[in-house]
């Protein structure tokens, strides 16, 4: 689980896993279009139901990059990993200034990066619907906890046969996904620890693409979901869960890494910058 007593440290660790996400094993067959991209690209990025535009979550050029995709695709709503239900229901009408915006949705204390970097990204699309697709402390907590069958059941009903989320991972995909959550941590989890990890992941993905056909259901699209990168990958992010929808949408995904594949990367679309500066955020954990 996140640690939330320091204000910084989650991110840098958030950041850390992110790019040990996007370089994991499990990738599929890519699309035919899948490719790198320069910034400008973000431009003409092809129009989809649901279009995932993935960050590393303390870098501020991977914000600038979102908000030019936002104001290039002009979506009738975003869903944002960032945000609960409930602190999307508290967002103002009017998001011009980003300090009252952060009040009032209570921005300062969930341990995310400061909402200056993210405030482009919606004033890019400033009158949109906005939705929380966030799992709450105590429900992430929960899944971290008994990473069992019958727990995601209880919290998405019938819905989570329909996700997959009650079919038990194969044994090698349950290996694959642990040993990225370890090298994402830098080797520094107990190993009784990592199933509640892949659990909580697991979870975190079904819940965006879950809140995410919601809106596209509510607005009829296009909807841009904000997201860490390893939740765009295409074949264990929120990609994944969307396939299985009974009226799957159509879908594109963009991962933004500091260091990554020139080829063959699990998104359809991807960009590779330069890394923010940051302390070495394996430090903290050791």
């Amino acid at each position: 689980m996140t640690p939330h007593n320091s204000p910084r440290l989650p991110f840098m660790i958030a950041a850390l896993a992110l790019w040990c996400t996007a370089l994991a094993i499990l990738t599929l067959a890519r699309p035919a279009f899948a490719q790198p991209l320069s910034p400008e690209a973000l431009d003409t990025l092809p129009r989809a139901d649901i279009v995932i535009l993935g960050e590393v979550h303390d870098n501020p050029v991977h914000h600038i990059n979102q908000a030019r995709a936002v104001a290039a695709l002009a979506p009738r709503a975003l869903v944002w990993e960032m945000l609960t239900p409930e602190q999307a229901a508290r967002m103002p009408q009017d998001r011009s200034d980003a300090q009252a915006v952060g009040a009032a949705i209570g921005w300062d204390d969930s341990g995310w990066p400061d909402f200056s970097l993210y405030h482009p990204i919606l004033l890019a699309a400033p009158d949109v619907p906005v939705y929380g697709g966030g799992v709450p402390r105590g429900t992430a907590r929960r899944v971290f906890d008994e990473a069992a069958a019958g727990v995601f059941a209880s919290l998405f009903g019938a819905e989570a046969d329909t996700l997959g989320l009650e079919k038990p991972l194969s044994p090698e995909d349950q290996a694959a996904r642990e040993a990225g959550q370890a090298a994402a941590h830098c080797d520094a989890l107990p190993e009784h620890l990592l199933p509640g990890m892949v659990a909580a992941q697991r979870l975190r993905d079904a819940a965006l693409a879950h809140v995410a056909l919601e809106a596209w259901a509510e607005t009829g699209g296009p909807v841009v979901v904000i997201a860490g990168t390893g939740h765009a990958r295409v074949d264990i992010g929120i990609p994944a869960y969307l396939r299985r929808a009974p009226a799957a949408p159509g879908v594109v995904s963009l991962g933004q890494m500091e260091e990554g594949p020139a080829e063959n990367a699990p998104y359809d679309f991807w960009i590779v910058t330069e890394p923010t500066s940051r302390p070495d955020p394996c430090e903290g954990l050791r």
